[in-house]
Parts: structure tokens; sequence; C-alpha cells
């Protein structure tokens, strides 16, 4: 008997097997740094709390308990179930809530925007952090598996992490194919191990009762505190959920931390600690001691390559991150290189690429352990998360329409439990939470000398700027020798003549017989669709304006982009279009509005960006560059 299947089943077949392959893809990605918290944060936080004591059943049941609930109230409850909701047109992370929060305000907002910067800054210094003490804890297992190699645990380190940077620029695409399966026989992995020692002590399964947290953090004071910061490592990671949340969609990252994710940590966790009340010497390594000697060597190597996904996550993490805040203006326009055919997304930073691994490459050599660096990691994820915090109130009460004192009383518990975080990890500051704290204040430096400097810079060259209207009648007047073709003078404000526009007519006096104005704007959504992408508008005879809006997650083309203005009437034809662009040599000033030091980082930053004709994707051949020089 033949069974037939109709066309809605097919779909719904497809669509079923369509959300099971994003949720084994966002098990491949978005769990790797959160997923290798086991490796040394149950370990560090129990050790933390005996201070060199012997370890007994209070400190392992109230860290136990404190593990499974920041699992609860941080990651399941905050970013699964709450923030996940806060898409930016299908896109999450820190910078898309804050255009979101600054969209639902009508306004540009500094408030907002000083929190985004901090959560972006925070966000990339999580990203040297995390490779180098994944890796770390993971080839760590050596000198468990053979001591004699103990004095190989860095380099070979420095090895893996040398090859993950240098294998970038080949793109992802090959190598993300694999990381789902590689991460599910790892959470595999970690449910069998949590299941097989929970029988060693079932009473374990105690410190699912919040009281065994909550009287632990009672009794012990500031050591109560300084345990927080290290159980705060069990949930390092939890805001990759919402950065991700454009590459796979709210429910397949909802469906796989549910289902999958969650169950396999708290499973091992609460392994380890039965391990620990049952031996607790082992607590010196209980990931690793969960396992017969004769299973070290293979662990040792499915936890680096779990270590070594995580760590690929963050820093395609750390590229995205970086082209939002170029679009949005908040740093210097970087060398961005596609390394698929098909996916927009995959970018590769030659100069992001460098800077993270110089960073990771001095933290391993700095601190030498896993147990220096967890030092280091919270403070940089809980800034995140308090930042995330508070924007995502913004967003409740202003977007979705709620009233003030419901979205207070939704998020404010979550902003109170991130501060504790933070405050608990502050304690570490002289142990190494300086260091994330460093970069994190240098990066907004930055980040607010740049955006000082270019305001500064408009300004300046605003005075000197003549009206496009004012010139437009000049030229009708007394018109100059006319030649055929199109000229594309690009410039961020239409209303004024392009620097390069006047210095054309000045030492060519020479006008072509189409021009056009061209201005490329950066809207507060992830993606600008195509009906959208073109504004035009003819002046005059010989004069038309054009803006390009593209998305703050998009690369511009312009050249793709000006294909679409033929439906509005202009035969755009790359070679019979030349592109006039004006490079600025900057000078310091003695009245700048800027200290000297700020003027000098400004004009270093100015020189370091990328060239716009590369940025802009425009080909070489048809650009002509006009060179000034301005003082700032």
């Amino acid at each position: 008997m033949a069974v037939s299947v109709t066309s809605t089943e097919a779909h719904e077949a497809s669509a079923t097997s369509g959300f099971w392959a994003l949720t084994l893809g966002s098990i491949g990605v978005v769990f790797g740094d959160i997923g290798t918290s086991p490796l040394y944060a149950f370990r560090e936080a129990v050790a933390g709390a005996a201070h060199g004591q012997p370890v007994t059943r209070v400190i392992v049941l109230g860290v136990l308990s404190l593990i499974l609930w920041s699992l609860f109230i941080v990651v399941t409850a905050k970013y699964v179930l709450l923030l996940l909701r806060a898409d930016n047109n299908g896109e999450g992370g820190t910078l898309s809530l804050m255009a979101l929060g600054q969209q639902a305000l009508g306004r540009r907002s500094w408030p907002l925007l000083a929190l985004g910067v901090i959560g972006a800054s925070m966000f990339i210094g999580d990203s040297m952090i995390t490779p180098a003490i994944s890796v770390l804890s993971a080839v760590e297992g050596l000198k468990l598996a053979a001591p004699a190699l103990e004095h190989y645990v860095v380099p070979l380190t420095i090895f893996i992490l040398v090859v993950l940077f240098s294998v970038q620029r080949s793109g992802t695409a090959r190598v993300a194919s694999a990381f789902g399966p590689v991460m599910v026989v790892w959470f595999a992995a970690l449910a069998v191990m949590g299941f097989v020692h929970i029988s060693d002590d079932p009473s374990v399964l105690a410190a699912i009762n919040p009281w065994y947290g909550v009287q632990f953090l009672l009794s012990h004071g500031t050591i109560g505190l300084v345990t927080l910061g290290a159980v705060f490592l069990a949930v390092t990671g939890g805001e990759a959920l919402y950065a991700d949340l454009g590459h796979f969609g709210r429910k397949p990252i909802q469906a796989g931390w549910l289902y999958f994710v969650l169950p396999a940590l708290l499973i091992n966790y609460f392994g380890q600690g039965a391990l620990v009340l049952s031996d607790p010497a082992a607590i010196e390594n209980s990931f690793y001691r969960m396992v017969p000697e004769i299973l070290l060597l293979p662990l040792v190597a499915l936890a680096t390559a779990a270590t070594v996904i995580a760590s690929q996550a963050v820093i395609t993490g750390a590229y995205s991150l970086t082209r939002q805040a170029v679009q949005l203006g908040l740093l210097p326009r970087f060398e961005v290189r596609y390394t698929s055919e098909t996916h927009a997304g995959q970018i590769y930073l030659p100069r992001v690429n460098r800077l993270l691994l110089i960073g990771v490459l001095l933290l391993v050599l700095l601190f030498r352990t896993s147990s220096g660096l967890a030092s280091a990691y919270g403070i940089a994820v809980s800034t995140t998360m308090v930042a995330d915090g508070i924007m995502g109130f913004v967003v409740i009460w202003k977007l979705w329409n709620w009233r003030v004192a419901t979205a207070a009383a939704v998020i404010l518990p979550f902003v109170v439990v991130d501060m504790t975080f933070f405050s608990a990890n502050l304690l570490k500051l002289l142990e190494g939470a300086w260091v994330p704290l460093l970069f994190g204040v240098t990066m907004a430096v930055m980040i607010w000398t740049w955006r000082r400097g270019a305001a500064i810079l408009i300004a300046k060259t605003r005075r000197i700027e003549v009206p496009l209207a004012d010139l437009i009648k000049s030229l009708e007047k007394r018109p100059p020798h006319i030649v055929k073709g199109t000229a594309v003078f690009l410039t961020s404000d239409p209303n004024f003549v392009p620097t390069a526009l006047l210095h054309n007519l000045k030492h060519n006096k020479v006008l072509h017989e189409h021009n056009v104005i061209l201005t490329i704007e950066t809207a507060q959504t992830p993606r600008v669709a195509p009906s959208e992408r073109v504004r035009m508008e003819k002046v005059s005879d010989k004069f038309s304006t054009v803006r390009l809006r593209f998305g703050f997650m998009e690369s511009p083309n312009v050249p793709k982009a000006l294909v679409i203005a033929r439906k509005l009437g202009w035969q755009f034809d790359i070679m019979a279009t030349s592109f006039f662009v004006s490079r600025r040599s900057l000078k310091p000033s003695a009245q700048s509005g800027m200290p000297q030091w700020q003027d000098h980082l400004f004009i270093a930053m100015s020189r370091s960006a990328n060239d716009a004709t590369d940025y802009f994707q425009i080909p070489t051949g048809r650009v002509v560059e006009v060179g000034t020089q301005v003082t700032i």
C-alpha cells in the first residue's frame, strides 16, 4: 500500500529537521564557553572556600547549591527565558541591545551608549581570557596522566593557541560543521561521568535545596563572597547565548540549553561533588579524577577539542562585535575579509586576530595556570551581564510597554544578583581581575577618543564647507568645463559640498555631466531590507544625492547597493563611474578641545583605519583619492 505525503506534512518535516539542525549547531557554537566550565569552576570554588583547610560537607553542598541556582537564575531565567526575547530584528548581543534601547527611547542616549561600550569592551576582554583559561585547563590534565609532562603544559598550550589563531584566515566553515557532533560527545561525556560518580555519595543531591547556598554565604563572611566569585565561573558564557541569537534563533538555543546542556552540566557538577565528598583529596583536580587512569589521555584530547571550539566561538564573536562597533561609529574602520561565499557572517579581521593572539599569549605566560587565570576571568563577564541587565530594563519598559514598576520587579532581581557577582569578583582585583578591567578601560578610552575626535573633526570641517545648494547656483551662473561620465563623491553630510568635489573644481577645473553626492548611513537595526537600501533625489540637472543605508551587522558594499539605484532611474555603470574619496592628513592643534595625548591617540587611530575604498568594496581602478590636511 503506497503512502502519500502531503505538502503540509513535508513542510512540517523540513521545518522540524531544520530546527534540530539549528539546535545541533547551537550546541556546537553557543554553549562552548559555559560547557567547558566544569573543567575548573567547581574546583576553584571549593578550593577557595576551604582556604587551605580540609574540605567539608558544608563547603561542598554550599558550593553546589550556589552553582545550581546561579545556572537557574542568571543563565536560564535571565538570558534563556527573558533576554532572548529582546531581539533586534533577530539579532542579539550587547550592542544590539544598546541599539534596541536607543530605538525604544527614540533618541541617542549617552548612558545607554556608555553601558554598550562597557559591555562590548568587557566582551572583547573575555575573548582573550576564554581561550587562555579553557585550553590551559584542558591541557593541565597531562599532569595527572603523565606527571613528567608537567613542564610541557604551558608550551603545548601556547602551540595550540598559535595554531588556532593561525587558521582563522582560512575561515571556520569546514571546522564549524564538526563543532556540533564534538560538543554533543563532550556534553554526553560530562553527563556520563557525573552520573557514575553521584553514586559515590547520593546525599549530594540535597544541594538542590537553595538553603545550603544561603547558609554557606551567611556563615562564611568574606570567604563566602570570594567563593561566590569562583562560583561565577560556572555561568561564564551565559552572555554568549544572547550574543549568538541571530545565528541560530531563540527556540533552538532554548531547546539545546533546557533539554541537553543544562542537565549535562548539573549532573557533572553533582558528580564532582559526590566524588569530593567520598574522597576530599580529589579536589586537586576533581574533573579529571572522575575517570580511571586509562581514560585520562582520551579525556584530555576531548577536553582540548571542546576548549578549542569554545575559544573559536568567542574569537568569531569578537570579530562580529568589532564590526558592529565600526558600523556604529565607535571604532575606526578595520579590514574585513570574508571567508565564505554563502555566509556573510563568516568574517576574519586580521588586526583583531593579531591583537587577540598577543593578549592570549601574554595571559598564559603571565598566569601560567588555569587557577591563576580564574581570578581574572569573572570580572569581565559579570560587568557585561550587569550592563545587559540595565539595558534590558529600558527595552522591557519602553519597547515592550510594560509599566515601570512591573519592568523593575522583573529585571531588578537579576541586576542585584549580577551586581553581587561583580562585587565578589572585584575582591580578586589584585589577584588578576585588574587585567580585564585594564583592558576594558583602555577600550573605553579608545572609543571615547574616537567619537570625541570625530565630532570635533566634523565641527571644524563644517566651518569651511560650502552648502551644496549655493555651489549648484554658482555653477549654473558660471559653468566649468563639462566632461562625460559620472562622478560619485563620498561624504558624511549631503547638504554640504564634499571636499573632493571642491578640490576637483579648484585644481582640475572640470565637472562631470552626472555628479552623485553619496552618503552611507548605518541604521539602528542589524540589517536593512533591499527596498530601503537606496534613497535617491535629483537636486539639479547635473547633481543627485544618494543615501545608502546598511544595518550594523552588514558589511557595506557600495557597487552592489548602487545597482539597486537602477530601479530608481539611475543607469549605473561601474566602468563609466569614478569615485572621489577624500584622504585626510590630520595634524594636532594647540586648541583642539582635547588633551594633547588624546589628539595623538585619535590621529594614530585615524591613520590605522582601513582604507575607505577597501571597506566599502569599491573597485580600486575606479577611485580617485584627493588629499587634504586638517588640524584638530
